[in-house]
């Protein structure tokens, strides 16, 4: 029995000296947000005070479209995801797009809220803020799943509705989460991320939600790391990802009615492919798009193949 506890003993100091060391080489300090908004919040970005936070958005584009496009970021992204697309549609629309509570320059909700009613009446209160009475919604993943929960609580202002590898049901098969997404769950182990988190890891979480490892730049992991460090980011995403995955939620989605835009990759290995053929036999009217070769990020992946789906869909009359 002395034997058996002294092996504890040093099995317990050989883990915590990996870990001290491994907080030596690995370790990030959080980054103060005024310093990242120095380096991603010039203009067209803006901010405005909401619900105890700082919210950060960009309304660009056509000035005179009166039913502009408003586009939500999935988990452990950011209004950026968008880039491509304002940049090759920013001339026909009104584009709107901000950070999600928990999330790069916004930070994390006050009371360590991140559940889907606080989401939507976020989004409602950031539109009422905007003075926009109706809107084409479109949301990817975490987003997703915002907008149409909105568009059901709030059908009289929703046009039109825009699903990109959006979440809503409960897969099946296996879910893939990035390795970034699988520490944060891991009790015990979900703490080390709130101040070892490497660029390797960032990296690697990114490649995952890709089709193509290829496509993912330096630049994108700078950015994508640069918004996790952000002052209290990595609590935001532990607290986030203990929500689980929630229930199946096809009865609400059945109800929507509105024009529907679904477009998914099939090498999405977060939310099967599988998802969009539910999406599509639950909402009535609704039009579907695979995208070949591509993760779960179509809009960052292969910006100019989304905007060929979505330029024909949002010029289609009511």
């Amino acid at each position: 029995m002395r034997f058996f506890f002294r092996w504890i003993f040093r099995l317990l100091f050989v883990v915590l000296l990996l870990v001290l060391i491994a907080g030596l080489f690995l370790g990030k300090k959080d980054i103060p947000a005024e310093q990242l908004i120095q380096k991603y919040g010039q203009a067209p970005s803006q901010f405005m005070e909401l619900m105890g936070m700082r919210v950060h958005y960009r309304d660009e584009g056509d000035c005179n479209d009166t039913v502009p496009l408003v586009l939500i970021h999935g988990t452990s992204s950011s209004l950026f995801t968008w880039d491509s697309t304002v940049l090759l549609l920013g001339a026909q629309h009104r584009i709107i797009r901000f950070d999600l509570p928990g999330f790069a320059l916004t930070g994390p909700q006050p009371e360590r809220d991140y559940s889907m009613a606080l989401y939507t009446r976020f989004v409602d209160s950031v539109l009422l803020r905007l003075g926009v009475a109706k809107c084409v919604l479109g949301g990817n993943s975490l987003g997703g799943s915002i907008v149409w929960q909105y568009a059901v609580q709030y059908p009289a202002k929703v046009q039109k509705l825009i699903l990109v590898d959006a979440g809503g049901y409960v897969p099946k098969e296996r879910m893939d989460l990035p390795l970034g997404f699988r520490l944060a769950k891991m009790p015990v182990v979900n703490n080390l991320v709130k101040w070892i988190t490497p660029k390797q890891l960032v990296r690697k979480s990114v490649e995952d939600v890709y089709g193509n490892k290829k496509r993912v730049s330096d630049d994108l992991v700078n950015l994508y790391s640069d918004m996790t460090l952000r002052a209290g980011n990595r609590q935001a995403l532990i607290d986030r990802m203990q929500l689980g995955l929630g229930e199946d939620a096809s009865a609400q989605i059945r109800t929507l009615s509105l024009p529907t835009l679904i477009v998914w990759g099939d090498q999405d290995r977060l939310i099967p492919p599988s998802n969009a053929t539910l999406f599509h036999r639950d909402i009535r009217g609704s039009e579907l798009h695979i995208l070949k070769g591509i993760g779960h990020v179509p809009m960052e992946e292969a910006p100019q193949d989304f905007v060929r789906i979505l330029a024909p869909f949002l010029a289609k009359p009511i």
